[in-house]
């Protein structure tokens, strides 16, 4: 005879074989009589939370009444964290750029990133920067930092970049359909609409100014937020990036994620704009060089954290290690009993003075586009 535990587990056993197999016939029925039961929805993110720090990001303050894109300008800084399911995602913060394209880049303005430099090392095969190598594969989007072709541009889409911190955007030449990534403006949006007045006015702008050039009225219908246009059409104040050092050149300053400069003032005589840059430099430019209006987008990216170590492995960062943990043999402060460094001046690998050791600027030659340096040393401590 079975025992009263035996029988017990053969009875639910065969109860809940004939459970799933009701279950399994009315849910057919169901995607039979409704094919729209056969979507499963997707499932939310229970362990992603959204929090929102009331900082809001610094962008451009100044405003223009002529085509304006929308006031995206009281945007706070919103993050994504994680619940500790594992140890890698404890720490983990990242920024929430729900408008980015999800798909692939645009193929005809890619190459792939092979030879470029991995490793850090140079043509000859020696490694010139360390603790660099690994990571994923990645395909290298053709910026157009010179943006000299006219005319309106649409933005088709806002992009994420591997290779920089800033996002890039896609834009459509309304004229022949050219199609070309640009550096995305803080708060550009798809749908928005950029120009290049690098060429000069265009005969509609100007026939609306009375065929003169006014300079308050272009600015007015010129400055906002994604436009590229020489230094002399940019008013006074307005906040700008992605700046060029020559007149034909392309964009050299204030490329990176959330980087700006501001117009402190300009001397049409000369030749000369004069800029301020966030360091605190004040830089002279000359008044015919290109920048763009506006914050580089990605404010967000510097309050990122990674979370654990094979993210920065991703990104072909590899460890970096004290030279007080190594061995004597290894560098000039490894060795000794405990944390020692042997009462020496800090130095490189290779006994380089480093953190105050060999002065490498010349005495006496100044950059003659720098006119006032950023602050240094002391200086720089009194103002943080």
């Amino acid at each position: 005879m079975l025992a009263g535990s035996s029988i017990s587990r053969l009875l639910g056993r065969s109860y809940r074989s004939a459970s799933n197999v009701s279950t399994f016939r009315v849910f057919g029925a169901l995607t039979a009589t409704n094919p729209a039961v056969n979507r499963i929805p997707p499932r939310a993110r229970l362990y992603a939370t959204i929090t929102e720090d009331p900082t809001p990001i610094p962008i451009s303050t100044f405003e223009s009444p002529f085509a304006k894109p929308p006031d995206r300008s009281e945007e706070t800084v919103r993050m994504r964290t994680y619940k500790p399911r594992t140890p890698g995602v404890r720490h983990l913060r990242r920024p929430v750029n729900e408008h980015l394209w999800k798909g692939k880049p645009h193929g005809p303005l890619t190459i792939p990133r092979k030879g470029h430099g991995l490793g850090g090392r140079n043509n000859s095969g020696r490694v010139t920067v360390r603790h660099r190598g690994g990571g994923h594969k990645r395909r290298i989007r053709m910026v157009d930092f010179s943006r000299v072709k006219p005319g309106p541009h649409v933005v088709d889409r806002i992009e994420y970049d591997p290779n920089r911190s800033a996002h890039i955007a896609l834009i459509t030449r309304q004229s022949n359909g050219d199609k070309s990534y640009i550096l995305a403006a803080d708060g550009l949006r798809a749908g928005d609409k950029v120009q290049s007045y690098r060429a000069g006015v265009p005969e509609d702008l100007l026939a609306s100014m009375g065929g003169v050039i006014d300079p308050g009225m272009l600015a007015a219908k010129t400055a906002w937020r994604g436009n590229c246009l020489p230094l002399r059409y940019i008013p006074i104040g307005a906040v700008i990036h992605a700046v060029g050092t020559m007149v034909n050149g392309p964009a050299k300053f204030c490329r990176a994620a959330g980087t700006y400069a501001t117009v402190v003032a300009k001397d049409e005589s000369r030749g000369f704009a004069i800029v301020r840059l966030q360091s605190g430099e004040v830089r002279r430019f000359m008044i015919d060089a290109p920048a763009t209006v506006g914050v580089v987008s990605n404010g967000t990216w510097r309050h990122r954290q990674l979370g654990k170590a094979g993210r920065s492995r991703w990104l072909g960062i590899r460890p970096t290690v004290r030279g007080v943990a190594m061995n004597a043999c290894d560098h000039p402060h490894g060795g000794g009993r405990g944390k020692s460094k042997g009462n020496r001046h800090p130095v490189s690998p290779w006994g380089i003075p480093t953190k105050s050791g060999y002065k490498t600027r010349k005495v006496g030659k100044k950059n003659p586009w720098v006119v006032t340096e950023r602050p240094r040393g002391k200086e720089k401590k009194e103002k943080l």
